[in-house]
């Protein structure tokens, strides 16, 4: 019998890639401790609750590639969560609709739909459409198949099954509309998503762009009862085979001894051993702060201290005492003018008022059933903006991470204020007005964001820049026994790249092809160990972990 300070396996943090690892070694016979400095799991997808009336997501906007032979249902059934996450797909003719001025474009779902909707839009600009959207598919094509294919393949082997993305993937996207020569309006609505991903078109390498346009082009879904029902079914399956969640557990340290992980030390001193530790924390916050650079080789700290973060977001979580006038269940993405990389450059250069973009996602058009949403007879959205990432735009210092106190710095109050105001406004020329019935409003930034997620410039969506156009770091370190995962690593952002990023980290320990094996139908969890769901399930106390499940201050709905 091990002791409670050793296990197999620790995993510090609990966003998707973390918990998809740590599930699917719980699966596989190890005993998996996972840790989080937050009140709850879940990471970006996580949800909070205000006025015991509304719940709001954090990151779960939209998933793409949700139908039969989608990889996320394919990841959650191999741990036998099939049938306990389930989704509601959004409009297939139009899932994203996009505007500029003077043009309305609506995303359906499939490329050759796609493509045809590009070129009605924009008749004079056709054949570089044509040629730059075969370019993107042939690219996530050829990923996709990687990603679902058995073993290791030669050199050879991958750039024979590989020619598009060899000649494409690394290159940028501005490069890609230079070669198909689009002008300032087929660009802008090319790349009127990138925010899905934080980097603008000179930064951004095509094999990102594809891979994320192909994702939601596979079709659009939410997640029936919001983005914690997630994280909550990977915590049943973790603990049903015997692994543990603590919440409120944060790491001071991963411990290193002779080149190899031997375990991590908590901020309260306590010492927790194990072989194996699985970083889920920011990366370059793992390699600088959790383990120490001197544990690297020169070249991976070079590339960290380097590094350029993708771009982070505002965002307006907005109750409403009345529905929304009739609109489709899409995404809104809505731009002030039609120069996307203008609008990079005023973002870098910190000037955003008025705000020149903006993304709306409507929950209560997404998950109508779902009580926790809003009243019936109200309305739940977010307004985002990308916005500058820099301390000193807020006002603040060393960041939350650090330990600041800022929430009452009268500089990032002024600056959260104005940027609130005109977010607003434009939200109001976007969807027309609404503020005499808003009955919560509230403001996330950057530094909220990192003061829950402790990311590094507050951005949800890891690096931009690690070394070159589309390089990322492995989810292998050269520290024995250490492994990283979430959106940092190549397997990309968002939900569903931080899943398969941690599917690929749990793959390299167990020695074994675990994505190829449950989208081809595997089930390696035990559908009979998991718990039975009451009526008063709540997937936020799920996420607590079972030591604090019932533990006083959880926000409750009704």
């Amino acid at each position: 019998m091990l002791k409670r300070d050793e296990w197999d396996a620790i995993v510090v943090g609990s966003g998707m890639g973390g918990l998809v690892c740590a599930a699917y070694l719980a699966v596989s016979g190890r005993r998996v401790l996972v840790l989080e400095q937050h009140d709850v799991a879940g990471g970006n997808s996580h949800v909070f609750r205000r006025r015991r009336a509304y719940e709001f997501d954090v990151g779960v906007h939209y998933l793409g590639d949700c139908g039969p032979d989608g990889v996320l249902p394919a990841i959650f059934s191999g741990l036998g969560l099939g049938d306990r996450v389930t989704y509601r797909e959004m409009d297939r003719g139009g899932f994203d609709r996009i505007v500029l001025p003077g043009l309305t474009v609506d995303v359906p779902v499939g490329w050759e739909a796609y493509t045809r909707r590009l070129t009605e839009a924009l008749p004079g600009e056709a054949e570089g459409l044509t040629r730059f959207t075969a370019v993107c598919e042939a690219v996530a094509q050829e990923t996709r198949g990687l990603l679902l294919s058995d073993g290791e393949l030669s050199v050879a082997d991958l750039m024979a099954r590989t020619p598009v993305s060899a000649e494409w993937g690394r290159r940028t996207l501005a490069d890609l509309f230079d070669h198909c020569g689009l002008g300032p309006r087929a660009r802008t609505v090319l790349a009127a998503q990138s925010p899905n991903y934080g980097i603008g078109p000179r930064e951004a390498a095509v094999s990102t762009h594809a891979a994320v346009t192909d994702h939601y082009l596979r079709g659009a879904y939410y997640p029936e009862g919001g983005g914690q029902v997630l994280a909550a079914a990977l915590v049943e399956a973790l603990e049903a085979h015997g692994g543990e969640l603590r919440t409120r557990s944060r790491v001071a340290r991963i411990l290193v001894e002779d080149g190899r992980a031997t375990g991590v030390g908590m901020t309260d001193g306590e010492v927790l051993r194990a072989p194996l530790v699985v970083s889920n924390a920011d990366y370059s916050r793992t390699v600088f702060d959790l383990v120490g650079e001197e544990h690297f080789g020169r070249r991976v700290v070079n590339r960290t201290r380097q590094a350029r973060m993708a771009l982070p977001l505002a965002t307006l979580y907005i109750a409403l005492d009345t529905e929304l006038p009739a609109r489709p269940n899409a995404n809104l993405w809505w731009y002030r003018d039609d120069d996307i990389e203008g609008y990079y450059d005023r973002v870098a250069r910190e000037s955003i008022t008025p705000v020149p973009f903006l993304f709306a996602s409507f929950a209560s058009l997404k998950d109508p059933g779902t009580a926790a949403v809003c009243p019936p007879g109200h309305s739940n959205f977010q307004v985002m903006t990308l916005c500058p990432p820099s301390y000193e735009y807020w006002g603040v210092g060393a960041g939350p991470a650090a330990g600041e106190r800022y929430r009452r710095n009268t500089v990032y109050q002024r600056r959260k204020a104005e940027l609130t105001e005109a977010m607003l406004g434009a939200a109001e020329e976007a969807l027309g007005p609404f503020r005499d019935h808003v009955v919560h409003l509230e403001t996330a930034t950057p530094i909220t964001h990192e003061r829950y997620i402790l990311a590094t410039g507050g951005t949800p969506y890891g690096l931009a820049q690690w070394g070159g156009v589309g390089n990322r770091p492995d989810t292998r370190t050269t520290v024995e026994g250490l492994h990283m995962v979430g959106t940092n690593t190549r397997y990309g952002t968002g939900i569903t790249g931080s899943a398969v990023g941690g599917m690929a980290c749990a793959a390299q320990i167990l020695g074994r092809g675990l994505l190829a094996e449950v989208h081809r139908g595997a089930l390696l969890g035990d559908p009979d160990l998991l718990p039975a769901r009451g009526a008063d399930w709540d997937p936020l106390a799920v996420s607590r972990g079972a030591g604090r499940r019932s533990a006083r201050g959880l926000a409750r709905i009704g």
